[in-house]
């Protein structure tokens, strides 16, 4: 990808994180990396058991919508997280991260982690965090996938209907 994406910023979406907000929480980022240039990550508060599952970031200053990251660890044990605010999927990145993933060592489950590498830049680019603010599903889950599906058509005029009927029967077959 490096090669496609130039000299300007670029956005990396995790698929595994379903994030409905309105506004989109991705233009929130935009906007925020246009201010402030450098790095920008969206976060949420996760209980301390869930720590080591994300990349947790380390605050600084900063309003409740957007906060000055001054650092961060990839997957730590609920001890060690230097806060509750895990990094959910949603990256707007200053386009010299491809050079650094590119010299990055192997990381947490001996995988090149995109928080090391952007952990390397952040003395040299600025580096902020936006709150996430509308509904998150872990679809990296079979709960998680199977509670976004659901919630989100039961929204829907078209489907919700026939899709709580199809929950109510279900709920009252034994033995399932």
């Amino acid at each position: 990808a490096r090669y496609l994406i130039g000299d300007g910023p670029f956005a990396v979406l995790l698929a595994d994180e379903l994030i409905i907000s309105d506004p989109p929480a991705l233009g929130d980022m935009i906007e925020v990396h246009k201010e402030y240039g450098g790095n920008v990550v969206l976060v949420d508060e996760v209980p301390p058991e869930k720590t080591s599952s994300y990349g947790i970031v380390e605050v600084g200053a900063g309003a409740d919508a957007v906060i000055e990251v001054t650092g961060m660890v990839e997957k730590p044990e609920p001890q060690d997280a230097p806060s509750d605010l895990a990094i959910i999927g949603r990256y707007v990145l200053d386009p010299t991260t491809m050079e650094t993933l590119g010299s990055t060592a192997r990381g947490a489950g001996g995988e090149i982690q995109l928080t090391d590498a952007l952990l390397a830049s952040i003395e040299s680019h600025p580096f902020h965090a936006v709150r996430m603010n509308g509904q998150r599903y872990d679809c990296g889950s079979k709960l998680g996938f199977i509670e976004a599906t659901l919630n989100l058509a039961l929204g829907r005029d078209d489907l919700g209907p026939d899709v709580q009927r199809m929950i109510n029967a279900l709920a009252e077959t034994p033995n399932r």
